[in-house]
């Protein structure tokens, strides 16, 4: 009996060895893999830029210093890199977008001290006029954590429970998107269910992961929908 037990041991340990390999061999190839497409998807990025007149930049630098404080930048920096930053015009309107990286350090035993840094691609569009300080953002742990400020309920429960508005004037809420964009958002776009920050003249985008040539039209459509479902008249009377 304890001559089969052994061989049993044997076995399972042989087992989970050579699961164990598998296992690394699996997520090292998908790794190889992700990252190629990722190289692929940026290398076709100046090309799409070339093709229909925009201006790209590799990386640049305190370009985007102005938008600290607002989501989903740091409170405050100066000289904050950007890549990929491409600038243009899309469907009648000015628009930029690039790829802020905020580097985390993770520590623990094993691994010391390693940076990975955090990816979010930025996508904003120039409004027709100003408006006021408007955040849409989706519901996260974080926020219900951190983040403290009042929140408005618009009285849609399917948006309230998409969405957190944070804003400095819910009268406009109500009157300019309420009725316009918040239909949008649930029923001609319920995939999309992307942030949205109004900033003065600037309407942004963004989602944490790579910059591809297919994000590109997907977000900069999404932004130019919701602007052309604001009334004209919202932004002369802010």
């Amino acid at each position: 009996m304890e001559h089969w037990a052994g061989i049993l041991v044997l076995v399972l340990l042989f087992t989970f060895i050579v699961g164990m390999f598998a296992l690394v061999f699996t997520v090292s190839a998908r790794g190889r893999k992700r990252d190629a497409l990722v190289e692929e998807e940026y290398a076709q990025l100046p090309r799409v830029a070339a093709d229909r007149g925009w201006t790209y930049e590799g990386r640049v630098q305190g370009r985007i210093d102005q938008y600290c404080g607002v989501r989903p930048f740091p409170s405050r920096g100066s000289n904050l890199r950007a890549w990929h930053y491409t600038t243009g015009e899309f469907r009648g309107r000015s628009f930029t977008y690039f790829e802020y990286r905020s580097m985390n350090v993770a520590s623990g035993a094993d691994a010391g001290e390693r940076k990975q840094p955090t990816i979010e691609s930025v996508f904003i569009v120039t409004a027709p006029g100003s408006g006021p300080f408007v955040q849409m953002l989706r519901p996260r742990i974080l926020d219900t954590l951190f983040d403290r400020r009042a929140t408005m309920r618009l009285g849609v429960p399917e948006f309230d429970q998409d969405f957190r508005v944070v804003t400095d004037d819910e009268e406009f809420v109500r009157d300019a998107l309420s009725h316009t964009v918040v239909p949008y958002l649930l029923t001609e776009a319920p995939s999309e269910k992307s942030p949205l920050q109004l900033c003065g003249n600037e309407l942004f985008t963004w989602y944490r992961g790579t910059l591809s040539p297919r994000a590109v039209d997907e977000k900069l459509n999404y932004l130019c929908d919701v602007l052309d479902r604001v009334p004209a008249e919202s932004w002369t009377t802010v």
